[in-house]
């Protein structure tokens, strides 16, 4: 992935996961013991190899900014280009925070454009779910997509929680609704199912640029990747979609958003059971977490 830049969304204050949230920005929320949430998507990243990667925060980053610092950036070989790097709102743009998670990249649209990638990677920090991005990049590459959707079957009652598609049998999306009450839409793949984001995207750098300056002067916008970003992307380039491949090696694909106090709980439980859904100690893609000690800190492996 060395022509690929990873941009990670890392903003959440996680107001319905309060108290828990109260002092710290959502991906720093500790996890099944020694992880903190946003420890999942590094750890995705690590095993993806890759190696470049922005973090951006927001609002309670204290805790978070320091936990990237211990835990993840002494693992990246600086001297070759590596690194993992927050980047708190900078206000190069104006004297705004960011405003949403468009506008989060497009502030930091001068850093993206001095790494000169390929591709980018626009991920979320606040997800639990193992996924190897290489493999989408090389779909990304193979259908000539512009922009490619990481997407997971749904049921049509849950459609309300999530940006939804109309995909042909070839990937290819011919339609969008961000959160709709209901849908028409189903798979090509499950009739019984929708095919649904995950908030994960990959963008031809140049696509991506221009559509984040583009739409950073309409004053209308919401400045959102689901609300305006793919809608006016949708019929002018081309967009496929990439169904995830879980990397968790379990019987049902395992992907969670710990956006309550009550799936945040049900998330721990899981790990203290006997025969846990999420496997973090799988071989091939471990989860890795910040190891505090005396004198060293590093991330490692949890078995």
């Amino acid at each position: 992935m060395k022509d690929t830049l990873g941009v990670l969304l890392a903003g959440d204050a996680g107001e319905r996961l309060l108290p828990l949230t109260q002092n710290r920005a959502k991906p720093a929320v500790p996890f099944g013991g020694h992880y903190r949430i946003i420890d999942i998507t590094l750890s995705n990243c690590i095993n993806s190899g890759l190696r470049r990667l922005f973090i951006l925060t927001k609002s309670k980053a204290l805790s978070l900014h320091r936990h990237i610092r211990e835990g993840w950036t002494g693992i990246m070989a600086q001297e070759l280009g590596e690194f993992y790097e927050a980047l708190p709102p900078m206000q190069r743009m104006g004297n705004n925070w960011y405003m949403g998670s468009a506008d989060a990249v497009y502030q930091n649209i001068y850093s993206i454009g001095s790494e000169q990638p390929k591709y980018v990677l626009i991920l979320s920090g606040d997800h639990i779910y193992k996924m190897d991005y290489r493999r989408m990049l090389e779909h990304h590459k193979r259908t000539n997509a512009e922009l490619t959707i990481a997407t997971l079957p749904v049921s049509p009652d849950e459609v309300s929680r999530f940006g939804v598609f109309d995909v042909d049998r070839s990937g290819e999306i011919e339609g969008f609704q961000e959160k709709p009450a209901n849908t028409s839409f189903r798979s090509p793949f499950d009739v019984d199912s929708v095919e649904a984001s995950m908030g994960i995207y990959i963008f031809n750098t140049e696509i991506l640029l221009k559509a984040l300056i583009e739409n950073a002067e309409d004053p209308k916008s919401d400045h959102d990747f689901g609300r305006n970003i793919l809608p006016n992307l949708l019929g002018k380039k081309k967009m496929m979609s990439y169904r995830f491949v879980d990397e968790n090696k379990k019987q049902a694909l395992y992907w969670s958003d710990v956006c309550t106090l009550e799936s945040y709980y049900e998330a721990n439980m899981d790990l203290c059971s006997v025969a846990p859904v999420f496997n973090r100690a799988g071989l091939s893609e471990p989860v890795f977490a910040n190891i505090h000690r005396p004198s060293l800190c590093l991330a490692r492996q949890v078995v």
